[in-house]
């Protein structure tokens, strides 16, 4: 039989545990009995068979007849052998009689029977309640020059009558009780699973606005919310991947139109020279755009592949921005920019490579949307515990809108100009998940028409 729903498997586990305890606590209740309370109830019931054998070798005057019945009412059995061999019962009924007739011969000449105390050991039965003759106690006396062994038992079903009618109830009343609420607990328990399993088949079928009414303060709840943060994020991230699709399509289709466009152009002979060699800047240009796409798209996937195996070792920051800034002299001339830093020797651990790849990006960023004859300034703090690199520019600026967009990929701030930079879009994300990488975090500042600042922080890792 195989048992497919959470919810069948929980209720049988749960009361095959119920049925199992049950077992195991009968199991050791009765070994208890048969270490422990076993001797215990042997000396009792000896003591009592002691007082009423003393007590009728005593009274030769009353009847044993009666007052043997007078025992029994009040919850004995009772074996009367006389030494003779005539026996009398007593009481209500032993189950099984079956004792050996060397017993009451012992018992007649003076020994004492101990019945309880040597009853055997049985895994399912405990001998408090086995209604035996052999668990019984056997002790002699006599009464009037004559002798007897007499054989006591407590009656348990007289004594306990009521109270195993109660017990049994309680018993029966757990158990249904018991099992009643495994299922409407489990029930509670399974109910938000299976709205769980729900929700991940529509996310698995790209529905990602699913809500989840699940209010618990327990783990179920806590992980309803992750999994709600989790369809959230998804839904972000799908957004973005269908905005990355759309954008890599449009960015490589926009030179590749332009391309195709001035080649055709090319092939018309009655262009002159000049004109030709026009469109020929022009298709290095979109070329080299591509050129820039493909590569920058290239560094990404090796970041994201990188981020658990970075090349670290010490990088002279100072040193790496002097490099940045003497291989983009020529734009920064070109351009008329007043170049000023401020760059004392400092170094952080990280990756050499990626970290060249932020300050070049960065100054970059700063020469494209900067204005003619406009101003870079390079700061460099060295802490002790971490670094600061911060890049001004007195450029285009940013507005509140595009501030908050622009470390999305292939997202492009003063799209007018976009093309004329030859813009990709990728160049702040790849610098926000190297300094990520880094355990560092980059802010930005900036006002429309009044400039740019990007300050890089970095701890010493």
């Amino acid at each position: 039989m195989k048992i497919k729903s959470l919810y069948s498997k929980f209720t049988f586990i749960t009361i095959m545990i119920m049925i199992v305890s049950g077992i195991i606590s009968f199991l050791f209740s009765n070994a208890y009995y048969q270490i422990k309370l076993k001797q215990q109830n042997d000396e009792k019931i000896s003591n009592f068979s002691y007082e009423v054998a003393d007590f009728a070798s005593k009274h030769p005057l009353i009847s044993l007849q009666d007052y043997f019945n007078h025992i029994g009412a009040i919850g004995y059995q009772i074996l009367l052998v006389s030494e003779e061999g005539d026996k009398q019962y007593f009481g209500s009924p032993f189950r099984k009689k079956d004792l050996p007739e060397v017993i009451p011969e012992k018992v007649l000449r003076g020994e004492v029977y101990h019945g309880v105390r040597q009853f055997p050991h049985k895994t399912f039965v405990t001998g408090f309640f086995a209604n035996e003759l052999t668990n019984s106690i056997g002790v002699p006396f006599e009464y009037k020059n004559k002798k007897y062994a007499l054989f006591i038992r407590p009656d348990i079903k007289l004594m306990f009558n009521e109270m195993h009618i109660l017990f049994g109830w309680l018993l029966v009343i757990s158990i249904l009780l018991s099992i009643l609420l495994v299922l409407i607990s489990t029930k509670y328990l399974v109910k938000p699973i299976k709205k769980l399993n729900y929700a991940t088949k529509e996310i698995a079928e790209g529905n990602f606005s699913i809500k989840l009414d699940i209010d618990r303060k327990d783990e179920l709840g806590h992980l309803a919310v992750s999994f709600s943060t989790m369809a959230k994020k998804l839904a972000k991230v799908d957004i973005l991947r269908k905005d990355l699709i759309s954008n890599i399509t449009h960015d490589i289709q926009s030179p590749l139109t332009n391309i195709k466009g001035y080649l055709n152009l090319l092939e018309d002979n009655s262009k002159s020279q000049q004109i030709k060699q026009q469109y020929i800047q022009v298709v290095h240009s979109e070329v080299n755009r591509l050129s820039n796409m493909t590569k920058q798209l290239l560094l990404l996937s090796t970041i994201e592949s990188k981020k658990d195996l970075m090349e670290v070792s010490m990088v002279d920051v100072a040193g790496q921005l002097k490099s940045v800034i003497h291989q983009y002299q020529w734009s920064i001339l070109d351009k008329g920019i007043m170049m000023s830093y401020s760059l004392p020797d400092a170094s952080v651990k990280g990756d050499p490579a990626l970290l060249y790849s932020v300050w070049e990006n960065l100054l970059t960023n700063a020469i494209k949307y900067n204005r003619e004859n406009g101003e870079i300034d390079i700061e460099l703090f060295d802490y002790d515990s971490q670094i600061e690199v911060v890049i001004k520019d007195n450029g285009v600026g940013l507005d509140e809108e595009e501030r908050e967009r622009i470390f999305d990929r292939f997202y492009r701030a003063d799209a007018s100009r976009a093309r004329s930079v030859e813009g990709t879009g990728l160049g702040l994300s790849i610098v926000q998940s190297i300094v990520d990488m880094h355990r560092g975090e980059i802010e930005v500042t900036s006002q429309k028409g009044q400039g740019t600042t990007f300050k890089v922080v970095l701890p010493n890792l």
